[in-house]
């Protein structure tokens, strides 16, 4: 059955039998592993992950039409939550150690990925994510320190979480074809020693950062701390340097600072 992708959901519906296998692959489903796959379109990355026979999947889809038509198909083989992925509380998997899968929708794909950063259980219900970006979100997401498209996503993306890019993926394995390159990336939770008090603060202090960064760091440093000179001494920081110049434990550092002194 086909249908028609809607705009207002950001469908594009992957097609590529080749990605569709690497994404498995990649996946190494077993059979006491837990599955979630959002946004799965019209099932077809579903129908191989079921395959691996996982211990659990669940599938959730906003899209009433494709969610009743993921039902009928698959029947009791999967659970079909018809619920908007921003809204869904993964967190009642917790100790499920999910393997997530993913074709992000490009509107929201970096809330939705900022959504499970900021979980405080975040390491209890995820053991792997496996998802797809616009290029460019992804270009921003794995850049490097002194890279033009480092910043605020790349920060927090690497504050919980190891990101291996795997490939860029060219508009005709969709349906429809976007006008952009996709690319596949590989989220594996780590041990962060940084435990923040709240993930918004990060948020902010990068924030702050990064909203001019072609500046030098000291005004920054200057509207986040009124003794701005002795946090630059303490972390060694060089006041000349601009945002992209200082690496992501830098900004961590920054942010524990900056907590200690708000609460």
């Amino acid at each position: 059955m086909r249908f028609l992708a809607k705009k207002s959901l950001g469908q594009n519906f992957l097609k590529d039998q080749k990605i569709i296998d690497l994404i498995v692959e990649i996946g190494n489903i077993n059979n006491k592993d837990r599955v979630i796959e959002v946004g799965p379109g019209t099932g077809k990355l579903t129908e191989k992950i079921l395959e691996k026979k996982p211990k659990d999947f669940t599938v959730i889809e906003k899209d009433e039409r494709l969610a009743k038509y993921l039902h009928e198909k698959f029947g009791n083989k999967i659970r079909v939550i018809n619920e908007d992925m921003m809204k869904f509380q993964y967190e009642i998997f917790s100790n499920k150690k999910l393997i997530i899968f993913g074709n992000l929708p490009y509107n929201i794909s970096t809330q939705i990925l900022s959504k499970w950063i900021k979980s405080e259980k975040l390491e209890n219900f995820c053991k792997k994510m496996i998802l797809m970006f616009q290029k460019e979100v992804a270009d921003r997401i794995v850049a490097k320190t002194n890279t033009k498209n480092y910043g605020r996503l790349s920060i927090i993306a690497n504050w919980k979480m190891k990101i291996e890019k795997i490939v860029d993926i060219e508009p005709s394995s969709f349906d429809p074809r976007p006008k952009v390159k996709s690319t596949l990336l590989v989220f594996t939770p780590k041990h962060s020693k940084f435990n923040f008090k709240d993930p918004k603060n990060l948020e902010h202090v990068t924030n702050i950062f990064f909203s001019q960064r072609r500046k030098m760091i000291k005004k920054p440093l200057k509207f986040l701390f009124k003794d701005f000179n002795n946090v630059a001494k303490k972390l060694d920081l060089d006041l000349n340097v601009r945002p992209q110049n200082l690496n992501n434990l830098t900004y961590y550092k920054i942010c524990e600072i900056y907590e200690s002194l708000i609460n």
